[in-house]
């Protein structure tokens, strides 16, 4: 029958990449960062531009319909 020290070897010389991983985690930081600025200002001026192009191409009012009043 197998041990658990055979089966469960030990990892007490197992060692994390610490540089790596901050360099990674900056360097997906910072994407996320940029894109999300990029997001958030194309949203800004798709909206300005259809807003000024709609006002500017063509004027024209939305015509008032009457209420009739009411009779109880």
């Amino acid at each position: 029958m197998a041990t658990t020290e055979t089966m469960f070897p030990d990892q007490s010389d197992f060692n994390y990449d610490y540089e790596t991983l901050r360099t990674t985690g900056v360097v997906l930081a910072a994407i996320m960062f940029v894109s999300g600025i990029l997001i958030a200002l194309s949203k800004k001026f798709t909206n300005c531009v259809k807003s000024s192009s709609k006002s500017s191409s063509s004027v024209t009012e939305i015509p008032k319909t009457e209420v009739p009043s009411q009779t109880v």
